[in-house]
């Protein structure tokens, strides 16, 4: 069977290419207030109520992160402030690729566009698309968009820039929940699921899985 050549390389960006260690961030911060046998359990509250805000009425990302945070906090019945929403947000514009990432994408960026669907402000990507060692071809955000993943908007403001159908890329992310599972209802066929260990897959999606970036040229056919 012939190997699939995708018009473009769709890409998830935070967590997929970018090191994206808001757990880290949140435990360096609450490290004075959360015990070290909590604070996984708190970091992945973090994580879970952050999925819950990007699925309401858009806000810019900052604010995604300090509503979850304060929620988080509240829960778990310790003090939020304004500077600990800051603290993780100066974190996260830190963050730079996976060791995996330079390398694999400019051997796929020599024969195919890169595209990057963001859950980002258009201020903080640019952060950290000078870090992932390839030329990107487009960048969209979800301020841009108006919307962030899961939900569609984004995935078809995506389709239509490009003007491509579902059927002519391959969409790469970390993330079933995210983007896989989204981007299989819109009918984009062809994805790849980077297991980096953000959640369990499930074959239902029908994904090729890498365990890294470094996997990618090969499902291309380079």
């Amino acid at each position: 069977m012939a190997v699939f050549k995708p018009k473009y390389i769709t890409f998830d960006c935070y967590g997929t290419l970018i090191n994206f260690d808001m757990a880290g961030a949140a435990a360096s911060q609450f490290a004075d207030r959360i015990s070290p046998q909590q604070m996984a359990a708190f970091t992945e509250d973090f994580s879970r109520y952050r999925m819950d805000e990007v699925l309401g009425a858009f806000k810019l990302y900052p604010q995604v992160v300090g509503d979850a945070l304060y929620r988080t906090c509240n829960k778990w019945r310790v003090e939020c402030t304004e500077q600990d929403c800051a603290a993780i947000m100066a974190a996260c514009a830190t963050w730079g690729p996976h060791p995996d990432v330079p390398a694999g994408l400019a051997t796929v960026a020599k024969a195919f566009p890169l595209v990057l669907l963001t859950n980002s402000t258009d201020a903080l990507i640019k952060h950290h698309v000078p870090r992932l060692g390839a030329p990107i071809y487009m960048t969209i955000t979800a301020e841009e968009v108006g919307a962030y993943k899961p939900q569609m908007k984004g995935f078809e403001v995506m389709l239509s820039k490009l003007d491509c159908g579902p059927e002519e890329i391959l969409h790469v992310s970390s993330s079933l929940r995210y983007d896989l599972m989204t981007a299989h209802d819109l009918g984009i066929k062809h994805k790849v699921f980077v297991n980096r260990g953000h959640g369990p897959g499930l074959d239902y999606y029908g994904y090729t899985e890498v365990k890294d970036i470094g996997g990618l040229p090969a499902v291309v056919g380079l």
